[in-house]
């Protein structure tokens, strides 16, 4: 998430450095309508994509850090300078964390906030009230060292369910952790990759444009790669603008972004218990107060969220435990939006769709039978699949197609860790979504396995 965002404030902190890995990630995303070009820039050790559209009305940045090995923080906070309208949306798994809870309660009466401090390592979940306590306590630690009313702060966290936050070492960690908020890019790269846990790569993007006649930032930052699935919002997330929102519209557009973005994503079928993404609106960009989700200013606000939530939930997709490739899945014919969605979801979170991709097998059969048991009446014989520019079937009938093609399709797409296009048609309605998913390897199993969640 690219500080630039007015008014906004990141920072990192260890309070029990782990370990991270060496890496260096570019993602890029398909192509924007209006792209004209794209260009690689150099800046020191970070590499950045930035992708211009004609008569220069939008700019999409994705941002990607490279990690020398060593120790990893594991704190990070975000500040306002103030009072930001505020909407957060949390895990419907029934197990939730502490933070979940907290954070849900406080939503419930507070419009604005002005902090988000999140930890890395214990998800405190499942820790009764004592977990429940330790957040109060950290929450007002961080209300103390900013001067603000507690119910401003609001926490989050991410790592092995079971475990409480280590709080005498987080606010021991909280005094230096405060005193180096800046609105650096340094800080928010930092503060993105030390929300990470088993994730090779943080995931960040920030994007500009024009709304309502002026130039204004979203960003944001979130982390995920296993125990995803769509159910809201399957991981951590906190997405910022400098845009002028009331609470109402704004709580509305997040929603609808959620559900056109991380509840269409699914690495493994099991929804955490910690699944959360707030996000802050500061009004400081000058912009006219948007109060109407009708109104243009609302839709090009919206359209800029959709693009950060979009692109954040592919890349938590494509850094899918043990995954070597992207899976999209472009449903369309259908009904209405939502019943495109679901259908998409079913085909990205099939286990069967997602081993054949990572064994290289085009087998269009895993695809129907997914497609089938998405919950959704249409007719077979209207049923089409591609995989990529490859038809495999037409009309609800399998076509003769390559299949070293088709294989060698997936196989580029692997090594390469691209993107593997899965096109599904189910009638003549305007229906169309997509969803995201990743391949199913053996090095899921060994990373968890391996690693106490």
């Amino acid at each position: 998430m690219e500080s630039f965002v007015l008014g906004m404030n990141l920072a990192c902190a260890g309070m029990g450095l782990r370990q991270s890995y060496a890496w260096m990630w570019v993602l890029l995303p398909d192509a924007f309508p209006l792209l004209r070009f794209l260009f690689l820039k150099d800046r020191g050790n970070r590499f950045q994509v930035v992708l211009l559209p004609q008569k220069d009305s939008m700019q999409q940045e994705y941002l990607v850090v490279y990690e020398q090995k060593g120790d990893k923080a594991d704190l990070a906070l975000i500040t306002c300078d103030v009072n930001a309208t505020v909407a957060g949306l949390f895990t419907t798994n029934v197990v939730a964390a502490a933070p979940v809870i907290y954070c849900k309660n406080i939503l419930k009466s507070a419009h604005t906030a002005r902090a988000i401090l999140i930890n890395a390592g214990q998800a405190n979940a499942a820790t009764g009230d004592a977990g429940y306590q330790d957040v109060i306590e950290c929450a007002q630690s961080v209300s103390q060292l900013l001067q603000l009313r507690p119910e401003a702060v609001l926490i989050l966290s991410t790592g092995v369910i079971g475990q409480r936050i280590r709080k005498e070492a987080l606010l021991n960690s909280l005094p230096s952790l405060v005193s180096s908020v800046s609105p650096s890019i340094e800080g928010a790269d930092s503060a993105a990759v030390a929300i990470t846990t088993t994730d090779l790569v943080s995931k960040s993007i920030s994007i500009e444009a024009e709304v309502g006649g002026v130039r204004l930032k979203v960003g944001g930052m979130a982390k995920g790669s296993g125990m995803i699935h769509p159910n809201m919002a399957t991981m951590l997330s906190v997405v910022t603008t400098d845009a002028l929102v009331t609470t109402k519209c704004w709580r509305e557009m997040v929603r609808l972004s959620v559900n056109r973005s991380f509840n269409q994503i699914s690495v493994d079928g099991d929804t955490s218990t910690n699944d959360s993404i707030i996000a802050l609106a500061s009004g400081l960009a000058g912009v006219n107060k948007i109060s109407s989700l009708l109104s243009t200013e609302a839709l090009q606000l919206q359209a800029c969220l959709d693009v950060v939530m979009e692109g954040l939930a592919k890349s938590i997709a494509w850094d899918g435990e043990g995954a070597t490739c992207l899976l999209e899945v472009i449903v369309s014919g259908a009904n209405n939006e939502a019943e495109a969605a679901r259908i998409a979801r079913t085909v990205a979170s099939s286990s069967l769709v997602k081993a054949a991709v990572y064994g290289r097998d085009p087998n269009w059969g895993r695809i129907a039978c997914a497609v089938g048991y998405a919950g959704i009446e249409f007719d077979p014989s209207e049923l089409h699949i591609s995989l990529g520019h490859i038809r495999l079937m037409h009309n609800g009938q399998p076509l003769p197609f390559d299949r070293v093609a088709a294989s060698n399709y997936l196989k580029q797409a692997g090594d390469s860790h691209g993107t593997v296009e899965i096109n599904v048609s189910v009638g003549h309605g305007n229906g169309i979504s997509k969803a995201w998913g990743c391949d199913l390897s053996y090095d899921y199993i060994k990373i968890n396995a391996e690693y106490t969640t």
